[in-house]
């Protein structure tokens, strides 16, 4: 009936901004995601933002979206803040079901932030391996 991370609220917010710190990732780094979240209501409120992605291509399927990462914050009415999450390449891993390992696979990656599991703000990167 409701998305994955839905939540009710006596006031509205925005997400926006979406800014990724590097269009590549590499085994061992860390991308750096922010977005401005914005109480645009009349009261004061809480608002949980998510961070979603989902690996495009590798040699198992993968969920359509996987929940990376998520924080709550209070913000009084018309307040904008930016908020900042890290994503380590060790996220991205997943257990290999032919190889009996967690592995990490070179691919493209959608990444999505919002305030549930249908979030509309998207950006990419790519994970790079070296070779």
């Amino acid at each position: 009936m409701f998305p994955f991370g839905y939540g009710l609220s006596y006031t509205t917010f925005t997400i926006s901004n979406l800014s990724l710190s590097s269009p590549t990732l590499v085994p061992n780094g860390m991308l750096q995601i922010s977005v401005d979240v914005q109480n645009t209501g009349k009261v004061r409120g809480q608002e949980v933002v998510q961070v979603y992605t989902h690996q495009r291509y590798g040699s198992a399927s993968r969920p359509v979206r996987e929940l990376k990462a998520f924080r709550k914050i209070s913000l009084e009415p018309n307040e904008k803040r930016t908020i900042h999450f890290d994503l380590g390449a060790d996220e991205l891993k997943y257990w290999s079901p032919s190889k009996h390992i967690e592995v990490l696979e070179e691919s493209k990656f959608d990444l999505w932030v919002g305030n549930d599991s249908t979030a509309k703000l998207h950006s990419n990167f790519e994970v790079t391996l070296p070779h």
